[in-house]
């Protein structure tokens, strides 16, 4: 099992930059091997995403989400992972996004790039063009605001 930590603050109110977090069906915009997300239902996401020549689909749950603080997920199916995502207001109009992930990679090619540091890498990449992406657009392009409580123990 690998840990993948990354932050970056962004230019934009902490309401602005969840709002945006949720939109999950736009993460092909800004996060590389991410082809499509579809969102069944308000916590059951499928992905397809490709990692060099691999191609996986995916799905996953979110297992706690609270607006303006944190979106919580773990995978259902496919390579075994799990993460957070938090949001800290530095100011009016800044916000630190933090991902803390925990993947455990499937196949030669993934445990390759694992340990040639490619998933970090990809993570803090990801969230670079996420800051580019929230940051050069009049708004976000939409909001789900509903709270998802932490399943019990």
């Amino acid at each position: 099992m690998s840990s993948v930590n990354a932050s970056i603050d962004v230019e934009a109110p902490v309401s602005t930059v969840y709002n945006q977090w949720t939109q999950f069906e736009t993460f092909p915009e800004f996060m590389e091997g991410v082809e499509r997300i579809e969102q069944r239902d308000p916590t059951h996401l499928h992905w397809k995403v490709r990692v060099g020549p691999v191609s996986r689909d995916f799905d996953a749950t979110i297992t706690e989400q609270h607006p303006d603080e944190r979106v919580a997920w773990k995978s259902d199916s496919g390579p075994t992972h799990a993460g957070v995502i938090t949001f800290h207001r530095l100011g009016d109009t800044t916000t630190r996004v933090t991902a803390q992930l925990e993947v455990d990679p499937e196949g030669f090619v993934e445990n390759v790039g694992d340990k040639f540091g490619v998933l970090d890498h990809r993570v803090k990449g990801d969230m670079k063009r996420f800051k580019h992406f929230i940051e050069n657009r009049p708004t976000e392009t939409g909001a789900w605001r509903g709270d998802v409580s932490r399943p019990d123990a």
